[in-house]
């Protein structure tokens, strides 16, 4: 479980600001579950009541969804240049927003929110979230390369952060990447700089999460106990 504070909480439902509701938590105002509070006290903001001066904080669902990205589609809402989006797979009446980006070409798991407290915790640096992809190389990978990938690569700008490679076919072209990093087209880029060409590129994993047995251009709610497990992984960083 990852626990939220109660005064951010009321401020993000957009009933007040944070300062306000540290001064109803300090007047004895609200009750988390029927007890009242304290400054510094921390709820579930997915399962349990908040009441605010007597009035139960009706705060917006909170939605989370993992969908495969097929590849030849763009991760955004619309494109000036006609090219098909991910929301021409994605129908939904609410508004979700994509966390992170996969590329053009890119297939694989990608999640959607409406919580941007959650989508942050996911992209952000600081939390070095790990994401597994599958790549398939024109050519057999050599074993000088992968220790390379681990050791970390250098690019245009910058080197690349230590990263998890082994091969996983016995052809040699087929490579499991595990990553921390969300620059632009990295996977791509690390593997070109290396001498090879990525013909295909799958996301398999976000965190613990995995793209299991989903289709593309297909999505999934995930469960509370899905999303509990991502935000655990940004626990305390």
């Amino acid at each position: 479980m990852v626990l939220e504070r109660v005064q951010k909480i009321i401020a993000n439902a957009g009933l007040m600001s944070r300062r306000k509701a540290e001064q109803l938590i300090q007047e004895g105002r609200v009750k988390v579950n029927g007890q009242i509070i304290t400054i510094g006290s921390k709820a579930d903001v997915l399962r349990d009541r908040i009441t605010v001066a007597g009035k139960l904080i009706e705060l917006q669902k909170r939605l989370y969804y993992a969908f495969y990205k097929p590849g030849d589609c763009l991760t955004t809402l619309d494109d000036p240049r006609g090219r098909k989006t991910i929301f021409h797979y994605i129908k939904s009446k609410e508004r979700l927003i994509p966390v992170g980006r996969l590329d053009f070409k890119t297939e694989g798991l990608l999640l959607l929110t409406n919580d941007g407290d959650f989508a942050n915790r996911i992209t952000h640096p600081r939390y070095e979230t790990k994401k597994t992809y599958y790549a398939l190389l024109d050519k057999a990978i050599s074993k000088q390369h992968l220790e390379k990938i681990e050791k970390g690569v250098m690019l245009e700008d910058g080197a690349t952060a230590p990263a998890k490679a082994r091969i996983r076919d016995p052809g040699g072209k087929l490579v499991e990447l595990i990553i921390h990093e969300g620059r632009n087209r990295i996977v791509v880029r690390m593997f070109n700089a290396l001498g090879y060409s990525v013909q295909r590129l799958v996301r398999t994993r976000i965190g613990k999460l995995s793209l299991g047995d989903l289709q593309p251009g297909k999505m999934r709610e995930l469960s509370y106990q899905e999303v509990q497990m991502l935000m655990e992984n940004t626990a305390g960083k």
